[in-house]
């Protein structure tokens, strides 16, 4: 998948490693904000293959698109995108439902309930858009080709109403050095997203933010 153009839309942390890691794997990258100014350091030093832009300007230009944002502000980064200009395309989803509120005992909050996902408000918000959930269960140092202890590949939780979204979504996880475990259909969003919250006990309470999942088959 080499040589295909990805739109980053994010201007934080786990956009800036997403972004770093297609362009290591030979990808040409626009990395969008709302400012796309903002980005002006990183573009300087991502290479020729790097670019920035505003949401709308990314969603035009990549041929798949990675959702980066914070969770709250998703649904309104996809409309500012334009749900138009993403029809078709294969969107990665990285986000969480995670409230504006202080963890309680190592646990995030959600503004999400049990029976909805931030995913499914995303898929309805661009109804034409391939959307795809990945790289919600671990933290952003881990999501480039990690390394694990003994050699062991991590598994990366993913579902998706498109099947051949989710297979070039595989294709990018493998390159990334990750075992795809493939939920099926949206609604799956609703039990992966929640993982995040699982993840993020540890660094909470013992400070270990190293870890990832694995489903053992």
């Amino acid at each position: 998948m080499a040589n295909i153009k990805v739109s980053v839309i994010g201007s934080g942390d786990v956009g800036e490693v997403l972004a770093n890691g297609f362009l290591k794997h030979g990808y040409s990258v626009m990395r969008a904000s709302r400012t796309p100014a903002n980005l002006a350091e990183w573009k300087s030093s991502a290479g020729p293959n790097a670019s920035t832009g505003d949401f709308k300007e990314a969603a035009v230009f990549g041929s798949l698109v990675v959702l980066a944002v914070k969770g709250s502000a998703a649904v309104e980064a996809i409309k500012l995108a334009g749900a138009d200009a993403l029809a078709g395309k294969t969107v990665i989803d990285t986000t969480n439902p995670i409230a504006d509120a202080e963890p309680v005992n190592g646990v995030v909050q959600y503004f999400t309930g049990p029976n909805e996902s931030l995913l499914e408000r995303i898929q309805a918000a661009a109804p034409k858009a391939h959307v795809v959930k990945a790289f919600s269960c671990v933290g952003n140092a881990l999501m480039v080709n990690p390394q694990f202890k003994g050699g062991v590949q991590g598994s990366m939780f993913i579902c998706g109403n498109n099947d051949a979204a989710k297979a070039s979504v595989r294709e990018v996880l493998t390159q990334f050095g990750w075992e795809t475990a493939d939920m099926g259909a949206a609604q799956a969003a609703r039990a992966i997203e929640p993982l995040c919250m699982l993840w993020c006990i540890p660094g909470f309470r013992e400070n270990s933010w190293t870890h990832a999942f694995k489903l053992l088959k």
